[in-house]
């Protein structure tokens, strides 16, 4: 068993209701890895390395810059009617068992589907972060983060700063006073688009990118001037560098990989994480199922996930690269199939000018990384065994994201 936070109180989501009575509950998945004996798999260390990597984690502050950190339903079969309950379930005891001092919650965004078939409605979002922070409210672990204090805060006293988020800022649509209203509801981290083209400029799914809008360019000058850090991981290139350009802070794209690694729509083209780390930003390595794989290593694992963080690294320098893994609670793989079409899945994945050789096999799960609770230790314990200096270590598990908030908030 891993060790808990100290500051960890046991509490399950709206145990402040009663089941069955004031809303219905769908049988969670578990906070753990379903696919292992034991529910963990750690990256192996010995003894020697297993002893620095507890001093580093003691030591230095832990941020994930895009998780889902909730449990999605045993059965995937009541996806769809558990969407529309939305009464999502935080995993308070996975994320105490983890090594992350700040979580960035990235919520249900377009899976939130309460009114809509295809996402992304403004009374759907409110009512989705709502409930959520409703839940929080009720609960001691969490710290509502809304500054870089809270950070510090829920280190010291073993809890974990929770950053709620929305990957698109679709449902402003035209109204610009919205963004005032997310940053006075929490939110201080936000997508431009979440690959489909919205008011603001065009996504990733799109064959042409017709760039930052004037109304755009107004969202991310107001997301400046509140203190909303600017996201560009599902957004085109043209559109994400126009971002970079009219940003006047440091931009963030919180998970994603290298294409020059694999060729595919998802993972960022080398000049933009060049432009994005000469304005000061930040690029997090992504390990949803399928998105940072390889040529060299086409199965799903820790490794070529961390083949594209060394990739981004040497490219762009250790002060500019983190880590947004993107995983939940449940049955990641499958639940892409459930929600291909919100979450744009055969746009996305691939380009075009591959073909076959874009070919890879199909995982059941992404080997170490498949949860936060998974992620947080086998990033560091990755990075203890192929010798990374502490120094280094805690720029990359935090310490950067740390300096880019501190500007942008």
């Amino acid at each position: 068993m891993l060790e808990r936070k100290k500051g960890y109180t046991p509490y399950q989501s709206f145990q402040y209701l009663e089941a069955g009575v004031d809303y219905r509950r769908t049988e969670p998945a578990a906070e753990c890895n379903a696919f292992v004996p034991g529910g963990i798999e750690l990256y192996p260390l010995n003894a020697e390395q297993e002893a620095r990597a507890k001093k580093i984690a003691d030591t230095h502050i832990f941020i994930s810059l895009h998780e889902h950190p909730f449990c999605f339903p045993k059965d995937l079969g009541e996806v769809f009617s558990w969407t529309g309950e939305n009464r999502v379930q935080t995993a308070y005891q996975g994320l105490s068992e983890s090594l992350w001092d700040c979580v960035f919650d990235n919520l249900m965004d377009g899976c939130c589907l309460i009114t809509s078939k295809a996402g992304w409605k403004w009374q759907d979002v409110i009512y989705d972060m709502g409930m959520r922070m409703s839940d929080i409210a009720h609960q001691k672990f969490l710290i509502r983060c809304g500054t870089v204090d809270d950070i510090v805060r829920a280190k010291k006293e073993g809890k974990i700063a929770w950053v709620p988020v929305l990957e698109s800022a679709m449902p402003v649509e035209n109204e610009l006073d919205r963004v005032d209203i997310l940053h006075g509801l929490g939110v201080r981290h936000m997508g431009i688009t979440y690959s489909e083209s919205n008011s603001l400029g065009s996504g990733i799914k799109e064959d042409r990118d017709g760039g930052l809008t004037y109304l755009g360019r107004q969202v991310v000058e107001r997301m400046n001037k509140v203190g909303i850090a600017i996201d560009c991981s599902h957004v085109g290139p043209q559109t994400t560098r126009d971002i970079i350009t009219y940003s006047t802070k440091p931009v963030i794209i919180s998970h994603t990989g290298a294409r020059a690694l694999w060729d595919s729509k998802r993972l960022m083209l080398d000049d933009d994480m060049k432009a994005c780390a000469d304005k000061g930003g930040i690029i997090g390595i992504e390990a949803a199922p399928h998105t940072t794989i390889t040529r060299d290593q086409r199965t799903h694992s820790i490794e070529s996930f961390m083949e594209h963080f060394e990739y981004v690294k040497d490219l762009i320098g250790i002060d500019h690269v983190s880590f947004g893994p993107d995983t939940l609670y449940g049955d990641h793989c499958n639940l892409h199939k459930a929600l291909a079409s919100q979450l744009s899945m055969k746009q996305t994945q691939q380009s075009n000018s591959q073909g076959a050789a874009n070919e890879f096999p199909r995982v059941p799960y992404v080997r170490y990384m498949e949860n936060p609770t998974e992620g947080s230790h086998n990033i560091l314990r990755w990075l203890v065994a192929h010798d990374y200096s502490e120094a280094d270590i805690a720029k990359v598990m935090g310490g950067n994201a740390m300096r880019v908030l501190q500007e942008v908030w």
